[in-house]
């Protein structure tokens, strides 16, 4: 593995609600990924909050940056998801953070180029969401349906959706995933996962981990259909539903669980990937339960973290020590870490960033990326260095999907004050 990345955007980072955020396009031979500038970060205050695309050349190694929005607002919740539709175009949807209530898209003037843009367009969320705002894009295609899905938070903040029955040319309101009577802040934190034919699967959390003591739920959807994950109907026909409560599905994570001798709490989705049912989720947690602000310079087995893995080999789920995420990243949001990804290709296979060397367990003074491997379905990992002795922090990695003959792990480094203010670029490493 080559030890040093290229940066293809100096001044990006992003929330990890949306996806795909990076993408490969086999067709052009390109990476696409997503983010938002920020103020402190090159461009400054006229760059701030444009939301953006790098684009890799994986033949040549240059990259360029193009401009969806200039200027929507400085938050990383607003990064953008990607499709590539069967036409060859690229389908861009952003929203701001609950500040307004829209959702916006752009297509691709040409296929495979991501160069040129058509003009935004807004889905207005207004009377169905009372005002209260919208936030994250999440879009996955359904080659059986000839349907694409855009899965946002918005009504009561609920999970709900936006559909497409001509590729993102146009949208309808679609209802509902789940909705209980919101504790605190939102009501449920959803990664979703698609094959592009026929299913995505989904896991969510039950509020915002400050919140509420989160178990962590599964299920999937086909047919118009959401199941649990033995395939049970919990929810038909899904366009329309009101929504049902989440705890409907599968438990994955259960709140309280003792792993390892640590007691985990307030669960927190991370990545989900499968390959047909074999699917894995990564999952962060609170270890040894503490309510309070969590302190960076603590002692590492006191008020701090864990990343879990969770695999599904299409009858049961199964959940494992993955690594320890330390404490919060910032000091105002005490479940916030470096966080994780597994690879789509691979599901053997995991990136994560940690203060803390799974190696060894010793502190380090950065988050650095780790890349771990199990051949027994997470019971045990064998880990290598991605990145080491590093004058910055390196976050929340992704490995993109889209070619299973290329491997690209992208993350965003340097420093980070909170999802508003940050000073970090877009790195990838091939």
């Amino acid at each position: 593995m080559p030890t040093e990345p290229i940066t293809i955007n100096d001044n990006g980072a992003w929330c990890w609600f949306q996806d795909e955020r990076a993408l490969v396009d086999p067709v052009a031979n390109t990476l696409l990924v997503g983010s938002v500038a920020a103020p402190q970060g090159p461009g400054g205050d006229s760059r701030g909050g444009n939301i953006e695309v790098a684009v890799l050349d994986l033949a040549t190694g240059n990259s360029r940056v193009h401009v969806l929005h200039r200027q929507l607002e400085a938050d990383d919740h607003n990064a953008p998801a990607l499709l590539i539709r069967p036409d060859g175009r690229y389908l861009a949807m952003y929203a701001k953070h609950k500040t307004d209530n829209y959702s916006r898209w752009r297509i691709s003037v040409r296929p495979h180029d991501a160069s040129e843009w058509g003009p935004e367009q807004c889905f207005d969320w207004t009377e169905l969401a009372a005002g209260r705002g919208a936030t994250y894009s999440n879009l996955h295609r359904l080659d059986a349906e000839c349907r694409v899905y855009n899965f946002v938070r918005a009504i009561n903040d609920d999970p709900s959706l936006m559909v497409s029955d001509n590729d993102g040319t146009s949208w309808r309101y679609g209802g509902k995933l789940f909705t209980r009577p919101k504790v605190g802040y939102v009501n449920g934190y959803t990664r979703y996962s698609g094959n592009g034919q026929d299913r995505i699967d989904l896991i969510t959390t039950d509020h915002h981990p400050r919140d509420f003591n989160n178990s962590i739920y599964h299920g999937y959807i086909r047919d118009n259909t959401l199941h649990d994950s033995q395939g049970k109907v919990v929810s038909k026909p899904l366009i329309g539903s009101p929504g049902i409560d989440q705890a409907s599905l599968t438990t994955v994570f259960r709140a309280g669980a003792e792993l390892d001798g640590d007691v985990l709490t307030h669960g927190w989705t991370v990545d989900l990937r499968g390959r047909g049912t074999d699917l894995a989720a990564i999952i962060s947690c609170r270890a040894n339960d503490t309510n309070g602000v969590l302190r960076r310079e603590q002692v590492l087995d006191v008020d701090d973290h864990r990343l879990l893995y969770a695999r599904f080999d299409g009858t049961h789920w199964r959940l494992n020590p993955l690594a320890v995420a330390g404490p919060a990243l910032l000091p105002h949001e005490q479940d916030y870490t470096g966080l994780g990804a597994v690879d789509p290709n691979d599901l053997d296979q995991v990136y994560v960033s940690t203060p803390v060397d799974p190696r060894s367990g010793e502190a380090t003074a950065h988050y650095e990326i780790y890349r771990g491997r199990t051949g027994d379905g997470g019971a045990t990992w064998e880990w290598e260095a991605v990145t080491s002795g590093s004058r910055m922090d390196n976050l929340r990695p992704i490995v993109a999907p889209g070619d299973a003959t290329v491997h690209a792990v992208c993350w965003f480094r340097g420093s980070m004050r909170s999802s508003q203010a940050y000073e970090t670029e877009v790195v990838v490493l091939r």
